[in-house]
């Protein structure tokens, strides 16, 4: 394993767990409901707050079809677009968000979801990538990723082991070698028994990697545990 760092942290198989805190669309539309969200996360002691970099338009079409319609869940009833309109993180809050994080001595990285939001994510200096696991198996974003030569950070969520491996090693052919792989049960909420933590030390054997945990339970049991590993 490589030793690197985000930012002031250092990566090494010594180093403790790095904590990092999802934001996502949980801002409700508010950006001083960001700010306090990042004051709590700092407070909590995690070592990084984590947002998502995308636009309506960069994910979806703007379809009322069925095929492009919420049928059950929070969004019932939303289509794609405007679900992903609602629910994104405006562009023009992302340098407010970064240097306020700074301002107060905390981490903060993005995912992008196309290579546009890459673009836009290296004009802020993020220290880090996040690939979500939906997009796992789209090796030209992993690889436009790659080459930016920043740690990234992938999650597994319903991929398989070639899935995984795919992804891998798209990165480590453009030279990078600063990779975190996080175990990850795409359901929310997920339950602890849905996790098999074992399999943490199974990627850390297969890869020769640092593991993590993309958690999605609800409490910290399943946290915890994957601490121990």
């Amino acid at each position: 394993m490589t030793s690197f760092k985000i930012n002031k942290f250092k990566f090494s198989k010594m180093s403790r767990p790095f904590v990092v805190a999802e934001i996502s669309s949980n801002h409700q539309n508010n950006l001083n409901d960001v700010f306090k969200l990042i004051r709590e996360i700092k407070k909590s002691g995690a070592d990084a707050v984590k947002i998502q970099t995308y636009t309506e338009d960069t994910m979806t079409i703007n379809s009322r079809k069925k095929d492009f319609k919420i049928t059950k869940g929070l969004w019932k009833n939303y289509t794609l677009y405007d679900l992903y309109s609602k629910a994104k993180t405006p562009m023009e809050w992302h340098k407010k968000i970064f240097d306020y994080a700074k301002k107060i001595n905390l981490t903060c990285f993005s995912t992008p979801f196309d290579e546009s939001a890459v673009d836009f994510l290296e004009k802020l200096n993020t220290p880090a990538y996040k690939i979500a696991s939906f997009e796992i198996t789209d090796l030209p974003l992993i690889e436009y990723v790659a080459k930016k030569n920043k740690p990234i950070i992938f999650s597994t969520g319903m991929a398989n082991l070639k899935e995984i491996k795919d992804a891998f090693n798209v990165i480590k052919k453009t030279g990078n070698d600063k990779v975190i792989i996080l175990h990850c049960v795409s359901k929310y909420p997920a339950k602890y028994y849905e996790y098999n933590l074992l399999t943490m030390k199974d990627i850390e054997k297969k890869f020769d990697t640092y593991v993590g945990l993309s958690d999605h339970t609800e409490d910290s049991i399943t946290s915890l545990a994957a601490t121990s590993l």
